[in-house]
């Protein structure tokens, strides 16, 4: 894809190009990153839970939750293997920069557990009177 600030690169827009960097990246941080795959598979779950149960508001506050947790864990891993690439050797700089981009993560961590938590807490109920009937 040609980048339209260096001037290099092929030239011309296609969005399946585009589509398939995108799943490109997303499978290789699925294989490569665990705290990636961990969060995509628990969030599938409980996404089908909930609409199983046509929970639609409960649907849509996980998704945002799990992309938002995604979001900063790509960056994370992005940030923390140009910095390695850059400086292979110890460097307090480098140090801040990582903390500062893990700080991220765990800020979109916690906001993750707590939907999470929440919806198990709030599904369960309905998953065991399913199960009953």
């Amino acid at each position: 894809m040609r980048n339209k600030f260096l001037g290099t690169g092929e030239s011309g827009y296609h969005p399946l190009r585009k589509i398939k960097v995108i799943l490109s990246g997303l499978r290789f941080a699925v294989f490569y990153d665990f705290s990636v795959a961990y969060k995509m598979v628990l969030s599938a779950i409980i996404l089908c839970l909930a609409l199983l149960f046509q929970q639609w508001v409960d649907f849509g506050l996980i998704l945002v939750a799990t992309g938002l947790v995604l979001i900063a864990e790509l960056f994370n891993s992005a940030i923390e293997a140009v910095c390695d690439f850059l400086e292979t050797r110890e460097n307090e700089k480098i140090r801040a920069i990582k903390d500062i981009a893990a700080a991220a993560v765990g800020i979109g961590m916690a906001l993750w557990l707590t939907v999470v938590i929440s919806e198990v807490v709030r599904l369960a109920p309905l998953l065991l009177q399913h199960w009953r009937d």
